[in-house]
């Protein structure tokens, strides 16, 4: 079996490293420096408990060079999706051998990435999935998997802007040998009817989290450091939980508010993927996250302000 991973940052090379044992793997990003260190030397990956595990993987540039393959993972930003997706049209295999369809699936933060995906590859061939894999890149081509959980995979219920979902799509078995691959790599997955919630629940989170992290420029234990900070985080949890109960989309918890402080306690070290990008004066994620949630609440008449002002300041962070 052959995959392809598109990216090279910090989950990019956890997933390569775990997966190299049972497959063909390789790498294609833009980021030359990270291409050239796992050309070089492989995948360097520090477990949890400081164990170093080195993995030769391919690598490359050039999404020409890679042979056709049976499964492609999306791990890019958000913004570089449409391009992710033109590769993996590109990468993917006519056919597997048994004559079903090889698959693209997205791992991606954000609410929008499947759709266009969809877009690009078919729905056909098209999954959705959630990762709570926790990672830090260390250098090029190095990484710290920091926390070992589950990722979900299936198909949603309708895409980010409200369009139902075709019904031309992935077969439970081919969803389940996905699942089944990631498991044996170490990468505990399961497959859900509906992923819907599954996307909601961990955009609630990151669209309560990051921007103000990325604002505020602290870590994210640091949001419960006073009630005006609590206040402000669960404000915008609230708004995306009443936007989600809007489109009748049930969530992973029961309260949105507990659940991104228990996500702040847990990850209280962590400086987010939005805090770096706007530190490395790098463009956010920002429109795939807080920014689909205001459409959403302007489409079905659910006031968002709070979302529609951070958005609009991490917009204007970057425009800088």
């Amino acid at each position: 079996m052959r995959i392809a991973i598109l990216g090279t940052g910090a989950l990019g090379c956890v997933f390569a490293a775990r997966l190299a044992p049972l497959a063909e793997v390789w790498m294609v990003g833009t980021w030359a420096a990270g291409v050239e260190a796992v050309r070089q030397h492989g995948v360097r990956l520090y477990e949890p408990d400081g164990r170093l595990r080195q993995v030769a993987v391919a690598a490359t540039t050039n999404p020409a060079e890679v042979p056709a393959a049976d499964l492609v993972l999306l791990l890019v930003k958000s913004y570089q999706t449409e391009r992710a997706a033109a590769w993996a049209a590109q990468i993917l295999a006519a056919e597997r051998e048994r004559g079903e369809p090889a698959l693209a699936l997205t791992l991606q933060n954000g609410l929008d990435n499947y759709e266009r995906l969809v877009g690009t590859v078919g729905a056909r061939r098209a999954v959705a999935g959630v990762t709570y894999n926790g990672a830090t890149l260390l250098g090029p081509g190095e990484v710290r998997h920091v926390a070992i959980l589950p990722t979900y995979i299936g198909l949603p219920r309708f895409t980010a802007s409200g369009h139902a979902a075709s019904s031309v799509v992935p077969g439970q078995a081919e969803l389940e040998q996905t699942a089944r691959l990631l498991t044996a790599a170490g990468l505990e997955t399961h497959v859900e009817q509906d992923i819907t919630g599954r996307l909601w629940g961990k955009a609630l989170a990151n669209a309560a989290i990051n921007p103000l992290t990325a604002l505020w420029r602290v870590p994210n234990g640091d949001l419960l450091a006073s009630a005006d900070r609590r206040a402000l985080l669960h404000a915008l949890a609230e708004e995306v939980a009443a936007v989600a109960r809007g489109l009748g989309i049930t969530l992973p918890y029961a309260d949105a508010a507990a659940y991104v402080e228990e996500v702040c306690r847990a990850t209280a070290a962590n400086r987010s993927s939005m805090l770096q990008d706007v530190e490395r004066g790098r463009p956010t994620e920002i429109d795939s996250i807080n920014g689909v949630i205001v459409a959403q609440g302007r489409q079905i008449g659910v006031p968002v302000p709070v979302n529609e002002t951070v958005w609009r300041l991490v917009r204007g962070l970057t425009a800088l």
